[in-house]
Order: structure tokens, then C-alpha cells, then sequence
């Protein structure tokens, strides 16, 4: 009496499931290049030797031509104010980034601080790592 064995063992690569790990892989690979999005506003940032590592929750920026931008909206200096407190509401603890071009004056980064000093933002001035 010849006795067969049921269970034999497959050498074949199945292709399917090859697909579907792939398929995987750049779904993942979309998402995770999505979370990092670059400013769309062109600065050239000031120099620094010392970086923090805090998250801001939004940012200001200040472009060459003195335009200022929360996040990628354009807004006017005298509504910044608002705003930023519409934006971050009752929440303190939560940092601002200021980009500001290095062509821009002084006194430009100047209205944005007292902005943040009078409500009580916590302020990053961002810079390039020398």
C-alpha cells in the first residue's frame, strides 16, 4: 500500500503578495513625504550657530519685500494681531517661528515681538545653521 503525502511544499514566489507590499511601501512613502512641507516663501535666512528645538505651532514670515505671511497667507500688519490669536486661541504654551528675510530692517521683526510680548506668545526668531 502506497501511502501519498497531502502537504507538499510550493517553490513558486507568489507575485500578489509581492505587489501588495509594494503597493504598502508607497502609500507609506506618500504620507510621511506629505507631513514635511516646506515653506512656499523664499528666504534667506539669518545665520546662527545655536538652534532650538521647540515645535512652533505657526509661523510668521516676513518676505524681502516686506510682505507679511502667516503660514502662506498673506496678511496685513494690522490684523497679524488677530490673526495669531484667532490661530493659537487660549493656549500660551505654544511657540510662533518668526522668519523674517535677512534684508528686512529691524524695526519690521520689532512690530512682530512686541505683538507676540503684548499677548504673551512665546517667540523663535528662525535662522539657518552656520
Amino acid at each position: 500500500m502506497a501511502l501519498k503525502t497531502r502537504n507538499k511544499v510550493s517553490f513558486t514566489f507568489s507575485l500578489p503578495g509581492m505587489a501588495d507590499i509594494i503597493f504598502l511601501l508607497l502609500i507609506f512613502f506618500m504620507i510621511t513625504s506629505t507631513l514635511i512641507h516646506p515653506t512656499a516663501l523664499k528666504l534667506l535666512l539669518p545665520r546662527s550657530s545655536h538652534q532650538t528645538s521647540a515645535k512652533p505651532l505657526t509661523t510668521v514670515s516676513i518676505t524681502q519685500d516686506l510682505q507679511y505671511y502667516v503660514e502662506n497667507v498673506p496678511v496685513d500688519i494690522e490684523t497679524l494681531e488677530r490673526v495669531l490669536l484667532d490661530k493659537i486661541g487660549d493656549n500660551r504654551d505654544i511657540y510662533i517661528s518668526l522668519h523674517a528675510d535677512r534684508s528686512v530692517p529691524i524695526e519690521h521683526v520689532v512690530k512682530v515681538m512686541n505683538i507676540a510680548k503684548k499677548n504673551e506668545f512665546k517667540l523663535i526668531l528662525a535662522t539657518n545653521p552656520r
